[in-house]
């Protein structure tokens, strides 16, 4: 038996969202992005890892910034972080929109996460999310030579020189957090909860979704007059 264009529609909704129902099928002039799992870059993760790949959400951003209906962008952010040219470059793109923006960490904003995070105009935490800072990483085949440290050390800048240009934290602080040796058993780096991204001026808030919401609808207000 052929199957009718209906029961393939609810098919495919089950599928994609694990409901029979299209939720996303409604007019407004918020766009919502997730960044969750890991940031994929240039080189492709095993199928088992949940990803964002960067060359999907680029072309998002820019379609949001082009689009007129479109008035503003919440993206809802929980990742371990991943690669950081990537993040980075969708972080800078989130950044230079003209449109409001808004950002949500649940779960966690770790890594290069963090930039993620702050490239919006307008931050907010769970009350449960945490984040997490730490050095620079690089996986593969390392040169243990002056030139490796020199190029590790440009790209921490670079993120460094990012968080603090796009939030309310001090260079100083960031980067002392970064390097801390006591707060992580096996590794090097800080865990922070809602409240300590609040205090130090990574975060600008704690709320969820409705805060959120109702944050970007003022800001899209404002935009418009």
């Amino acid at each position: 038996m052929k199957e009718n264009n209906n029961t393939s529609e609810v098919k495919e909704n089950v599928d994609n969202f694990g409901t029979p129902i299209n939720v996303f099928d409604f007019s407004t002039e918020i766009q919502y992005m997730t960044i969750i799992g890991q940031i994929e870059g240039h080189n492709t993760l095993p199928q088992d890892n949940k990803t964002t790949k960067y060359e999907n959400i680029i072309p998002q951003l820019i379609a949001v910034e082009e689009n007129p209906k479109i008035k503003g962008l919440l993206t809802v952010i929980n990742t371990v972080g991943g690669d950081v040219e990537a993040g980075l470059a969708i972080a800078e793109l989130t950044a230079t929109m003209t449109k409001p923006t808004v950002s949500l960490i649940l779960g966690g904003g770790h890594s290069i996460g963090i930039p993620l995070a702050v490239s919006s105009k307008y931050t907010f935490i769970a009350e449960s999310g945490t984040m997490t800072l730490h050095p620079i990483r690089m996986s593969g085949t390392v040169i243990g030579a002056e030139q490796t440290y020199n190029y590790f050390r440009k790209i921490q800048d670079r993120v460094v020189d990012f968080i603090t240009r796009n939030s309310a934290a001090d260079r100083k602080e960031i980067k002392r957090l970064m390097n801390e040796t006591d707060e992580i058993a096996n590794d090097v780096g800080t865990i922070l909860s809602s409240k300590d991204a609040v205090r130090i001026g990574l975060i600008d808030e704690i709320g969820g979704l409705d805060a959120a919401l109702k944050k970007l609808k003022s800001m899209i207000a404002d935009n418009e007059k």
